[in-house]
């Protein structure tokens, strides 16, 4: 999957971070060392780090991803990450 997004709310930027869906591709999540989450009342699954936005920015610039674009979004900060088809 070439596109993945990765979150965090705006007083938690040292962590955790979300970094995926229950689709998500499961090489990335492991490689990040997510976890994968269910919180009580929703229907899908999260896969969150431990840590900030910038270590985890860091990691994915290392296998290729790029950010495309960043936003605000109410109290979460949203970064669009993108990896060139091989």
């Amino acid at each position: 999957m070439p596109y993945m997004f990765i979150s965090t709310q705006i007083r938690l930027e040292n962590g955790p971070t979300n970094v995926g869906d229950e689709y998500s591709d499961a090489t990335v999540m492991n490689y990040l060392g997510a976890r994968k989450t269910t919180m009580l009342g929703n229907n899908f699954s999260e896969y969150h780090v431990d840590d900030p936005p910038r270590l985890v920015l860091d990691k994915l610039e290392q296998i290729g991803f790029r950010v495309l674009t960043m936003t605000g979004v109410g109290q979460t900060l949203v970064w669009c990450l993108h990896k060139e088809m091989e």
